[in-house]
């Protein structure tokens, strides 16, 4: 079933924010198609040698989404100390999970769209200075979609769905 969910990338060019929020987003619908149509197990099935899987990387990205643009570009004190974990509690459905990761999304973007333009430094600095928004917006980009390619792979595992 090969690229079963291919999404074309984005066309965005106009301006520098637009292109950025654009492939931001992308990279975010790519993460959440990956665990669309799923099952608790196989959303909790671990595939590899490390404690990564689908659900694992959701949680992760939820709390470098409050982290990143919630604590360090916004302040918020709430978020300072997130674990990053991949390993999810037993107790937290995965509806649960893949709902934070729905609002730490909205909530970034918030954050995001309250930034004057790219240049606004960040509220806490990232070893030892502040750094702009378009640096916060390029690290997360690319976390993202680091996480996706690893959910595209488990996903191709579980059940042979791929495509971005």
């Amino acid at each position: 079933m090969l690229e079963s969910q291919r999404e074309r990338a984005p066309l965005n060019d106009g301006g520098e924010m637009d292109t950025a929020l654009a492939f931001l987003s992308f990279a975010r619908s790519c993460v959440l198609k990956k665990v669309n149509g799923l099952d608790e197990e196989q959303l909790r099935r671990r595939l590899v040698v490390s404690d990564t899987t689908l659900l694992g990387l959701v949680q992760h990205l939820t709390d470098a989404e409050r982290y990143w643009f919630g604590y360090t570009l916004a302040g918020d004190p709430r978020y300072a100390d997130v674990d990053f974990d991949m390993v999810v509690a037993p107790d937290l459905s995965a509806d649960q999970v893949i709902a934070g990761y729905r609002t730490a999304i909205a909530d970034s973007d918030a954050h995001i769209g309250a930034a004057a333009d790219l240049d606004v430094r960040t509220s806490h600095p990232v070893h030892d200075q502040p750094r702009t928004l378009r640096w916060v917006l390029a690290h997360m980009t690319s976390e993202t979609v680091r996480h996706a390619g690893h959910a595209d792979i488990l996903r191709e595992l579980i059940d042979g769905v791929t495509g971005r």
